[in-house]
């Protein structure tokens, strides 16, 4: 495995990347050829940067914005210990629902206990990363895959839930229903090692669909 199979930090590795499939896939080829290269989404890593992944979670990105700013300007900085030491009324008051507060403490929870080492994260494969992250209580299978992909890099991760993806992915196929995340889970396998590359230019394909239809998907 090259260090582009693994890590897609810039517009090259996702380039490098998508070259490679595109050689073995003529969707992907096709699609590249629409879009040009995507840019690089990149976030800080940390508990701050999944942090923030979760609370964008089901929220329109201006409220997820407006709420960052006040959680930021509760808690500078921003550390696992004092979202742990901070009350409920405190966090409630920033904008924060009640599972992510309790996502949020169980994310520092685990990290005070050591059971979720993010400095370990991008060492592992993203399956087993994933794994790693899934296991704490209120990070579900997007969070996990968002946080591989824009705070490690990583180049395998594939957020197979994310509906834009979805829809992206089923006009690509030419599928008649857009597929759930079981299907698109099993579509993706022909993309590794690079499926986050893949789901990158899914994306900017999506935005290309979204333009030519004038409306939201």
């Amino acid at each position: 495995m090259t260090a582009f199979d693994y890590r897609i930090d810039s517009r090259a590795d996702i380039g490098a990347a998508l070259e490679r499939l595109g050689r073995k896939d003529p969707v992907l080829s096709r699609l590249l050829e629409q879009t040009g290269i995507p840019a690089p989404r990149r976030r800080a890593p940390g508990f701050a940067g999944l942090a923030r992944i979760v609370v964008g979670q089901q929220v329109s990105t201006q409220s997820a914005a407006a709420i960052w700013s006040r959680l930021e300007s509760a808690f500078d900085p921003l550390t696992p210990r004092a979202v742990a030491g901070s009350s409920d009324d405190v966090l409630r008051a920033v904008g924060l629902s009640r599972p992510k507060i309790r996502t949020l403490r169980a994310i520092s929870e685990a990290i005070a206990s050591g059971s979720l080492v993010l400095e370990d994260l991008d060492r592992l494969t993203a399956d087993d990363a994933h794994r790693v992250l899934c296991a704490v209580h209120g990070i579900g299978p997007w969070t996990a895959d968002i946080y591989l992909m824009f705070c490690l890099g990583h180049a395998d991760a594939w957020p197979a839930g994310d509906l834009a993806l979805q829809h992206a992915v089923g006009a690509a196929l030419g599928m008649p229903d857009r597929p759930d995340a079981r299907v698109m889970a099993e579509i993706g396998e022909r993309w590794r090692p690079a499926r986050g590359a893949a789901a990158l230019l899914f994306w900017a394909y999506y935005r290309t669909l979204k333009d030519r239809s004038g409306v939201p998907m």
